[in-house]
C-alpha cells in the first residue's frame, strides 16, 4: 500500500507494513464477494445495483456536469440541427394508471431519443472538454438500457423514424437537449426503477 515509511535502512516499518495488509484484506475480501455474486448463475448482469438509485444519482450528477459545461462552451458547442427529444413533463395520476411494461416502454423509447440526438450532439461539437462529458452521458444511457435488460423488461425495438413517437418535441440548441437529458433522467428513468417491483425485489 502507498508509500510506507522507512527509519534510516531503508527497512519497512513492520508496524506499519501489518496495519497496511490489515486494511488493505476486508478490499480484497469485499472484491472477492462482489466478483462471486456477478458471476453466479442467474444474474444476467453485475448493473443490477442501480436499483438502488445511487448508480442513477451518479448518472444524474454526470448529466449536470454536462449541462454546465455547455453553458460555459463559448466556441465549438452548437447543435447542427433540430432534433427530437421525449417530454419531461409527468403527469401522475396517467402515469400511475399505465401498466409497467407501458412505462417501460416510454422511458425506452425518450432513452432512444436521447441517445440518438446525444450522438448527433456529440458530432457537432469540437470542444474537447463537452465532446468528454457528452461521451460519458452516451455511455450512461448505454448502461441504463443494460439495466432495463436485466430486469427482464421487454427488449425496445426502435420505430423506423422518430415522427411515429408520442409525446416528443423538438430542441434546437445544445442547451435545451443537455436539460431535457437532466430532467428525463430525473423524472421517468427515475420514477420506472423506483417502481419496478423487480428492482425492490432485488435489494430484498
Amino acid at each position: 500500500m502507498g508509500n510506507r515509511r522507512t527509519y534510516g535502512t531503508n527497512r519497512e516499518d513492520p508496524v506499519r507494513g501489518y496495519a497496511d495488509t490489515a486494511m488493505e484484506f476486508p478490499r480484497l475480501l469485499a472484491l472477492l464477494l462482489m466478483v462471486l455474486e456477478w458471476t453466479r448463475p442467474g444474474l444476467p448482469s453485475p448493473l443490477r445495483p442501480i436499483c438502488d438509485l445511487r448508480v442513477l444519482n451518479h448518472f444524474i450528477k454526470e448529466a449536470r456536469d454536462a449541462e454546465v459545461a455547455m453553458k460555459s462552451c463559448r466556441e465549438g458547442c452548437s447543435l447542427s440541427e433540430s432534433v427530437t427529444v421525449p417530454q419531461t413533463t409527468v403527469d401522475f395520476e396517467i402515469w400511475e394508471k399505465k401498466n409497467g411494461s407501458e412505462q417501460a416502454q416510454e422511458v425506452q423509447s425518450g432513452l432512444y431519443l436521447l441517445q440518438q440526438a446525444l450522438s448527433l450532439l456529440r458530432a457537432s461539437v469540437t470542444a474537447t472538454a463537452l465532446q468528454s462529458h457528452i461521451d460519458n452521458s452516451l455511455r450512461n444511457l448505454l448502461s441504463i438500457h443494460a439495466v432495463l435488460r436485466s430486469l427482464n423488461i421487454q427488449e425496445y425495438t426502435p420505430p423506423a423514424s422518430a415522427a411515429e413517437l408520442e409525446g416528443t418535441w423538438l430542441v434546437s440548441t445544445a442547451t435545451d437537449l443537455l436539460q431535457v437529458h437532466v430532467n428525463f433522467l430525473r423524472g421517468k428513468v427515475h420514477l420506472l426503477l423506483l417502481d419496478a417491483q423487480a428492482c425492490q425485489q432485488d435489494v430484498s
